[in-house]
C-alpha cells in the first residue's frame, strides 16, 4: 500500500472518530493526532486535504478544544494556505474558511456571549428548546440525493425552518446527517422537511436489541403539525452530553474506547511519517 494511501486511510478514520462528540476532547488532547491533521492540510492529495478538514470542522464544533486548536502550531497558517491555494477546490476553500472564522473567534465569542448572556441567553435557549434541553435526544437521517455541496446547503435550509431542531452534523460519504432535535419533536417532522425539497428522500437509522443498524422509512407528518422557525438566530446552542432514544436513534459512529485504541495507532503513524 501507497504512503498515499496510507496517508488517506488514517485521515479517513480520524474524520470518522472525530464525526462522534464523544471522541473530539480526546483526538484534541493526543499529542500526535492533532499535529498530524495539521500536516495533512498541506498534503498534495486534494482528498486528503478535504477529509482532513472535516476532521478539523467536526472537532471545532466542541467549544472546549477551539483555544487549544487555535493555539495549536500552524493550524491557522495552514488554513490560510489552504484559503489562498489557486489548485484547492472550491469547496475545499469554504470548508477551510469557516474553520478558520471558528477559530478566529476563540476567546472572543466566550466574552462576548457572558456580556449578553443576561439579554439573549434566555431568549435563545427558550426559542430552540424551552426548558427540555437536557432532555435532547438524537436522530440519524440516512439521504438519498445528499450527493454535493448544493445538495447539504438545501438540506441545512429544510432543517433550519423546524423549530426544535439544536445542531446537526453531515456525513456526506455516507450521505447521513445526525441531528439533535428538543425532545418532544418527533423526528418524522424531520423526514417531511427533507422530502420537502423534492430531490432528496430521508430514512431513519435505528438500531436493533442485537445491535444492528435498520434504515426505516418516515410516516409523512402534516405541515400543521411542524412548528417552523421564523426568527432564526446565530447560533444554535450545543451541549456535549445529549440524551437520546436508544430504540428510536443511532447517536455514535464509534466507541469511545475503539477509538482511544485507534488513536494510538494514527498517533503511531503520523510519528514514522512526519518529523515535527
Amino acid at each position: 500500500m501507497s504512503a498515499e494511501l496510507d496517508a488517506l486511510t488514517v485521515v479517513n478514520q480520524l474524520r470518522d472518530l472525530a464525526a462522534d462528540p464523544l471522541n473530539r476532547r480526546a483526538i484534541v488532547e493526543d499529542q500526535g493526532c492533532l499535529p498530524g491533521l495539521i500536516l495533512f492540510l498541506d498534503h498534495p492529495n486534494p482528498q486528503v486535504v478535504y477529509s482532513a478538514l472535516l476532521a478539523v470542522r467536526y472537532l471545532a464544533e466542541c467549544r472546549a478544544n477551539r483555544e487549544k486548536m487555535k493555539g495549536e502550531l500552524g493550524m491557522m497558517l495552514s488554513l490560510q494556505n489552504v484559503m489562498q491555494k489557486s489548485a484547492s477546490p472550491g469547496e475545499t476553500k469554504l470548508l477551510a474558511s469557516e474553520i478558520y472564522e471558528i477559530l478566529q473567534l476563540a476567546g472572543k465569542e466566550e466574552a462576548e456571549q457572558a456580556e449578553a448572556a443576561a439579554a439573549s441567553c434566555q431568549r435563545k435557549a427558550q426559542f430552540f428548546l424551552g426548558s427540555n434541553n437536557k432532555r435532547a435526544k438524537t436522530v440519524v437521517l440516512h439521504i438519498d440525493g445528499l450527493d454535493d455541496s448544493a445538495r447539504r446547503s438545501l438540506c441545512e435550509e429544510a432543517l433550519l425552518k423546524i423549530r426544535g431542531v439544536i445542531s446537526f452534523t453531515f456525513q456526506m460519504a455516507v450521505k447521513r446527517c445526525v441531528v439533535r432535535i428538543r425532545s418532544d419533536l418527533k423526528a418524522e417532522a424531520l423526514g417531511t422537511a427533507i422530502n420537502s425539497t423534492k430531490v432528496m428522500i430521508a430514512q431513519q437509522v435505528v438500531k436493533t436489541a442485537d445491535g444492528e443498524e435498520l434504515i426505516l422509512p418516515f410516516q409523512e407528518v402534516t405541515a400543521e403539525h411542524v412548528e417552523e422557525n421564523t426568527d432564526i438566530p446565530d447560533y444554535l446552542p450545543e451541549e456535549e452530553s445529549p440524551s437520546q432514544e436508544q430504540d428510536k436513534a443511532v447517536t455514535r459512529v464509534g466507541s469511545i474506547t475503539d477509538g482511544m485504541g485507534w488513536l494510538n495507532t494514527a498517533a503511531n503513524f503520523l510519528t514514522r511519517s512526519f518529523y515535527w
